[in-house]
């Protein structure tokens, strides 16, 4: 007999606002499983910034707090220190944990704090209209390097698990990506592993979701994934980083 397609508890029954194509609702769900698996609901609070992420908390069925662009990682240490038996995530976009959150992102991680992130790099500003980030490939049109993005004028594409690997307080970096049914299922393995992790003291943990933005990419669904598959992983090579 076929498995019935369930909704998991942590999953609210409503639409949502994201793109057709965005990895968004994918990344979500896979959540929400992990989630429910483990039997945390009732404990849990995710910390959703600005940012495509933003409204979260609207198909979250569990407790979750807004933080300011780029605060997330500094406003789940404030919650997990005061309510350390909490299961306390963040869920942030590259513009957030890259740009305006590195520093946040770097010390957070240097500490060592026992938290767990959920980062969808998707190499583009989505919610604001398309303009570079710091995880932007070489050459790619955006809507502010509509020439490409050129190294010598903008930088080079931000690499996050490569960059936090060094650090001592870190406890675990993978990088995965929503290109292909096999793929999720790593996805999701690795978001148990951050989680776990956490429950475990283990120290800080990250998983990094490659993720499709088809409009902002002006790309149709199946274009996204394609180029996901073909040009961003040459960028961000997939696999676990410590």
């Amino acid at each position: 007999m076929k498995k019935a397609f369930t909704r998991p508890k942590s999953l609210r029954d409503v639409e949502t606002h994201y793109c057709p194509g965005c990895g968004h609702g994918v990344a979500q769900r896979l959540v929400c499983e992990v989630i429910d698996q483990l039997g945390i609901r009732g404990k849990t609070i995710a910390v959703c910034p600005v940012g495509c992420a933003v409204v979260a908390y609207d198909y979250w069925n569990f407790d979750c707090c807004e933080a300011a662009h780029g605060r997330a990682l500094a406003v789940a240490t404030g919650i997990k220190r005061v309510q350390p038996d909490k299961f306390v995530f963040t869920y942030q976009g590259d513009g957030d944990l890259a740009a305006i959150g590195t520093a946040e992102t770097v010390h957070t991680a240097n500490r060592g704090e026992n938290l767990s992130t959920v980062f969808i790099n998707n190499a583009i500003y989505g919610m604001t209209g398309g303009q570079m980030a710091p995880t932007t490939l070489l050459n790619q049109k955006t809507a502010t390097t509509p020439l490409g993005r050129d190294a010598q004028r903008e930088g080079y594409p931000l690499k996050v698990c490569e960059l936090l690997s060094r650090l001592p307080g870190v406890a675990f970096l993978e990088r995965v990506a929503l290109d292909s049914a096999g793929g999720i299922i790593k996805a999701k393995r690795a978001i148990h592993q951050a989680f776990v992790n956490q429950l475990e003291k283990k120290g800080f943990s990250l998983v990094e979701i490659l993720s499709p933005c088809p409009v902002c990419w002006g790309k149709s669904a199946l274009q996204a994934q394609q180029w996901l598959k073909e040009e961003m992983v040459k960028t961000f090579p997939l696999g676990r980083y410590k």
